[in-house]
């Protein structure tokens, strides 16, 4: 299984910037996918999600300037991050999660590095 995130860089606050993680190995349609993001000292957090059926999930501080989506015949999902700010800095990680039965299926990619700077 590999996560393989791209798009990350050096963004100006109130820019934009979309990362981008193709999946391969998973059967990807079955899979919840999201972002997470870790800025150095603190936690990993969630940033988004969306189900296999489409649902969309945000944390409360990128809602209204981030937006999920994912293209199941490309095992690609993306987010869209609008307006951004300073600490919106942070290494990003692809996420894809599934339950079969009793299991939990949780696999993350290697992070991309997005920082917000003049």
């Amino acid at each position: 299984v590999q996560l393989v995130e791209s798009g990350g860089g050096l963004v100006q606050p109130g820019g934009s910037l979309r990362v981008s993680c193709v999946a391969s190995g998973i059967a990807f349609s079955d899979y919840a996918m999201g972002w997470y993001r870790q800025a150095p000292g603190k936690q990993r957090d969630m940033v988004a999600t969306i189900t296999s059926g489409g649902s969309t999930n945000y944390a409360d501080s990128v809602k209204g300037r981030f937006t999920i989506s994912r293209d199941n015949a490309k095992n690609t999902v993306w987010l869209q991050m609008n307006s951004l700010k300073p600490e919106d800095t942070a290494v990003y990680y692809c996420n894809a999660q599934r339950i079969a039965g009793s299991y939990k299926h949780v696999y993350w990619g290697q992070g991309t590095q997005v920082t917000v700077s003049s």
